[in-house]
């Protein structure tokens, strides 16, 4: 008897879907029945064991400034279509499309019970965000990856779909959710880690059964040798931004940052300003910014003479959800606008 045809749906943004580049990023989730695009790809890979019953598109944009209303209406249109399986992306080194990737599949899974696959670079933000709770397929850093992406991509799906073991990251080649699983193995622990280290010295392949964590090493700065004459910023990723908002600085998974006046820190004029985080209550922050930005602390010790000047702008931007690399990307280009500016440090602070 020939298993029925897999029902996938195939979720993109704008630029794969076909709708446009930069220009179409704000384009709201719509559907296409069929496959487009790279779906064409994924149709030839699932050949007659499933079919690309419809396309899903959402600008980039769109869902990194309203995820939660531009994931209910993507969940919806998913819904509709009745799939057996959502597939997304792949989204390559894309950082806006694979966290929409990332949080599209989680989504499905948790709200729809339906099984869910995507694919990304190593260094995608999606993958830290995400991999944990989404089966993200591990892919090359550019489209060139693409048919090797989509044959790994479709082997899992269907595994999913099916209901089956979906195999281990290795195996199956996605990223490790942090899942034990409980397995016989021939050897004990004490001859496995023995035969390993036997390996290494040498220089043998071998493969650790523990994926240990990877910590960055930071060089600190360097002390200001004479505070006195020294121009001190503040900075902060506690989301306070002129009224309106004028940087469009996300309150989640931020990529942007502004620089504002320090006077716009003045609770007398509470109307100039807002807080744009979206992890904390700012209650007492619109009472008085300076509980989050300590403007008349830093103008007391410049009075003193305990610093030379405060730099008349500070930096902002919104820490919930931080994803390591746009955080990285953002303090770069501080830096280097604080250098060019003539400061010697900054403080920052947090909520």
């Amino acid at each position: 008897m020939q298993a029925p045809v897999v029902r996938v749906v195939h979720y993109l943004n704008q630029f794969f879907g076909g709708i446009g580049g930069e220009d179409k990023a704000d384009v709201a989730p719509t559907m296409r029945a069929g496959p487009t695009g790279p779906g064409k790809a994924l149709q030839a890979a699932l050949g007659g064991r499933g079919e690309v019953v419809a396309t899903v598109i959402c600008g980039d944009n769109c869902f990194a400034e309203k995820p939660e209303e531009a994931c209910a209406e993507v969940l919806r249109l998913v819904e509709s279509c009745r799939p057996d399986v959502l597939v997304a992306g792949p989204a390559f080194d894309a950082g806006r499309y694979g966290i929409a990737c990332g949080a599209v599949c989680r989504a499905a899974e948790k709200r729809l019970g339906i099984p869910a696959v995507t694919g990304m670079y190593d260094e995608n933000p999606g993958v830290e965000l995400h991999a944990r709770q989404a089966y993200i397929v591990r892919t090359g850093e550019t489209v060139a990856a693409m048919a090797a992406a989509i044959g790994r991509m479709v082997n899992l799906a269907l595994r999913l779909a099916a209901g089956g073991d979906p195999g281990g990251p290795s195996e199956a080649g996605y990223f490790p959710r942090g899942v034990l699983v409980n397995v016989m193995a021939e050897k004990t622990g004490a001859e496995r880690v023995v035969e390993m280290l036997l390996a290494k010295l040498r220089g043998d392949h071998y493969e650790s059964e523990v994926t240990l964590p990877h910590y960055d090493r930071v060089a600190p700065a360097r002390a200001i040798a004479d505070m006195k004459s020294a121009t001190i910023a503040l900075v902060t990723d506690g989301g306070l931004v002129p009224k309106g908002n004028p940087d469009r600085v996300e309150n989640r998974h931020a990529t942007r940052w502004g620089a504002y006046g320090v006077d716009l820190v003045d609770p007398a004029g509470r109307e100039g300003y807002e807080v744009v985080h979206g992890g904390y209550d700012p209650v007492f922050v619109h009472e008085d910014p300076n509980r989050l930005l300590p403007v008349d602390v830093m103008r007391e010790l410049e009075k003193e003479g305990v610093i030379g000047r405060l730099h008349p702008r500070f930096y902002s931007t919104s820490g919930l959800a931080s994803v390591v690399k746009n955080s990285e990307q953002m303090g770069r280009e501080m830096a280097e606008r604080l250098r060019a500016e003539g400061v010697s440090g900054a403080i920052l602070t947090s909520t």
